[in-house]
C-alpha cells in the first residue's frame, strides 16, 4: 500500500515538472559592444503565451523595443513549437554590469533566473540608425472637451497624431507587407494627454484591422512601451499598438477603414494653487485615414496558384560525399529567407530507380523584427540508394518559387552530389534503412502476448466475487434474525 500512494505522488508531481521544462528565461551574450542590444527572453515549448509579467530593469541599460521568434520541429511526425519572447535592452555607459537574480511570472508560472554579469566595449564601428518615418497624418477631428465652468483652466494645444502605416502600396498576391498602427506624442506634450480606456478600445480597433482574405503573422507584445523618435527634426513618443505582416491569398484588395482612439486630454490651471488641482481632465478623438492596398496577379507560369512568394536562397548539406548502395543516407534541404514560411511545402522528389526518398522531417524557424518576418524552413531527407554510381541531386528535386523583388520565377536546385560505392542487393533493402527511433526501442521491449478480451474477463470475474460476497452478506444477515 505505501508503495502505491509514493507511486501516485509521484505521478501527481510529474505535470508540474514538465511544465517547468516547458517555460525557461534565456540570457543574452556578453560582452557587447555599446552600440548594441542586450536581451532576455522567454521560451515556452508547446505553449501558446498568455500572459507574463514586466521584464526586469537592469542598471546601466535601457528597456528598448520587444521581439519574437517562432521555431517548429516535426520528426517522425512528432511536432514541437519554440516561442521565444526577447527585450532588447540599450546599454547608457561602458563598463561592468550586473543583473541581479530574478523571477517572471509566465502563463501562471514563476520562472526563475541566477543573473549574470553583463561586460559592455567600446563601439566597434561607428553607425547612424536611419529613421522611417511613415505618412503621417494630421487628426481631423475637433477636440471633444467636458464643458468646464470654471476660468482658470485652459487648453493648449497638443503634438499628437495617430496613423496607420503600410511600407508597400501594392503587392502581388502572397507578397508580404507591413501594417503598423502608431500613435505619435511630442516630448514636450507628455503631461497634457493619457490613454483612456486603452483595453477596450484596442479590442475593437483589432477587429477592424483584421483582414478575412491574408494569412496574418502577428508580432506579439503585451505593454505599450514608448520609443524615442524624431520627425521632422522633433523628437516624438512613439506608441505601437498594432504590428503585423500580412499575405493576401487572393486578388481581393486589403482595405483598411478609418480607425480612431479616445485619449484623456487635460487643461491645465492658469494660476495653479492648493484650493484647486494643476489640471483637470477632458477627452479628444484621433483618427487614421483609410488604406487601401492593392493585389496584383502573379505573372503567367503553370504553378502560378501553386508556388510560395518572397526571396530565398537555398542551404544544403549532406551526411557525407559517399555511402555504400543499401545504406541510407541524410540529405538537408533548407529555404531561408523572407516570406510566408508557413506556406512552403517541401520539394517532391522525381521519382526513378537508384535512390529511394522517404518523406522529410520538417524544422521551422521564424523571427518577427522590425516590422518583417524572416527564418527558414528546412526538410531533411532519408534516402537509400539502390544502386551505385554518381548522382548529381540536381537531377533529383528542384523547389519553384516567385521573387517579388526581381518580379520573376526563380527555381533553387541542389548543387551537391553523392556517390554510391559496391554492388546492387535487393535483399537487404529493408535491413538498411534506418527506421528511427521509434523502432530502435523494439529489443528493449516485452514481448508477452496480451489477450484483447483481459478487461472483459477482469470485469467477469469481478462480478462473480461481488456476487458471492452478497451472497455470503445475505447469508450471516437471514441467520442473525433467527437468533
Amino acid at each position: 500500500m505505501r508503495y502505491i500512494l509514493v507511486t501516485l505522488f509521484l505521478l501527481l508531481l510529474l505535470p508540474g515538472t514538465l511544465l517547468a521544462q516547458q517555460v525557461s528565461i534565456a540570457l543574452g551574450k556578453s560582452p557587447l559592444p555599446l552600440n548594441q542590444y542586450y536581451t532576455i527572453g522567454i521560451q515556452l515549448h508547446d505553449q501558446v503565451l498568455k500572459d507574463y509579467s514586466p521584464f526586469p530593469e537592469i542598471e546601466g541599460f535601457k528597456k528598448s523595443s520587444k521581439y519574437s521568434s517562432t521555431e517548429t520541429i516535426i520528426t517522425s511526425g512528432s511536432t514541437t513549437k519554440i516561442l521565444t519572447v526577447y527585450q532588447n535592452y540599450a546599454p547608457l555607459a561602458e563598463g561592468e554590469f550586473v543583473l541581479k537574480p530574478f523571477s517572471m511570472k509566465v502563463n501562471g508560472q514563476t520562472v526563475q533566473s541566477p543573473g549574470t554579469t553583463i561586460v559592455v566595449k567600446p563601439i566597434a564601428t561607428a553607425t547612424t540608425p536611419g529613421i522611417n518615418i511613415p505618412d503621417l497624418i494630421t487628426p481631423d477631428e475637433a477636440p471633444e472637451t467636458k464643458i468646464d465652468a470654471q476660468p482658470e483652466y485652459i487648453e493648449k494645444d497638443d503634438n499628437a497624431f495617430l496613423t496607420l502605416y503600410t511600407n508597400k502600396d501594392e503587392v502581388y498576391v502572397g507578397e508580404g507587407f507591413t501594417a503598423a498602427l502608431y500613435f505619435y506624442l511630442a516630448a514636450e506634450d507628455q503631461q497634457l494627454l493619457d490613454f483612456y480606456d486603452f483595453n477596450n478600445q484596442i479590442a475593437t480597433i483589432l477587429k477592424q484591422i483584421q483582414q478575412p482574405n491574408v494569412w496574418e503573422e502577428s508580432f506579439e507584445f503585451t505593454e505599450i512601451a514608448p520609443e524615442n523618435v524624431t520627425v521632422e527634426g522633433k523628437p516624438y513618443l512613439r506608441f505601437k499598438l498594432y504590428e503585423a505582416v500580412l499575405y493576401p491569398i487572393n486578388l481581393q484588395p486589403i482595405k483598411f477603414p478609418q480607425l480612431s482612439l479616445k485619449m484623456l486630454k487635460y487643461k491645465v490651471a492658469k494660476k495653479p494653487n492648493l484650493l484647486n488641482s494643476e489640471r483637470q481632465e477632458g477627452y479628444k478623438t484621433y483618427f487614421a485615414r483609410e488604406r487601401e492596398i492593392k493585389v496584383k496577379q502573379l505573372p503567367p507560369h503553370p504553378l502560378r496558384d501553386a508556388v510560395p512568394v518572397g526571396t530565398y536562397r537555398l542551404v544544403e548539406k549532406l551526411s557525407g560525399k559517399s555511402v555504400q548502395v543499401n545504406k541510407s543516407f541524410s540529405y538537408l534541404f533548407r529555404v531561408e529567407g523572407e516570406g510566408n514560411l508557413a506556406a512552403i511545402m517541401p520539394p517532391v522528389p522525381e521519382e526513378q530507380t537508384a535512390l529511394d526518398f522517404y518523406p522529410p522531417d520538417v524544422y521551422q524557424d521564424i523571427t518577427r523584427r522590425a516590422g518583417r518576418v524572416q527564418g527558414s524552413k528546412s526538410f531533411s531527407y532519408t534516402v537509400l540508394p539502390r544502386e551505385p554510381g554518381t548522382y548529381k541531386l540536381h537531377n533529383v528535386m528542384q523547389w519553384i518559387y516567385f521573387d517579388p523583388v526581381a518580379a520573376r520565377y526563380d527555381t533553387l536546385r541542389p548543387t551537391l552530389t553523392i556517390a554510391v560505392t559496391g554492388t546492387r542487393d535487393t535483399d537487404a533493402l529493408v535491413l538498411s534503412r534506418d527506421l528511427g527511433s521509434f523502432y530502435k526501442i523494439i529489443e528493449n521491449e516485452d514481448d508477452t502476448l496480451v489477450s484483447l478480451h483481459q478487461f472483459d474477463d477482469i470485469r467477469r470475474y469481478t462480478n462473480i466475487i461481488l456476487v458471492v460476497l452478497l451472497a455470503v452478506s445475505g447469508f450471516i444477515f437471514i441467520k442473525k434474525r433467527k437468533l
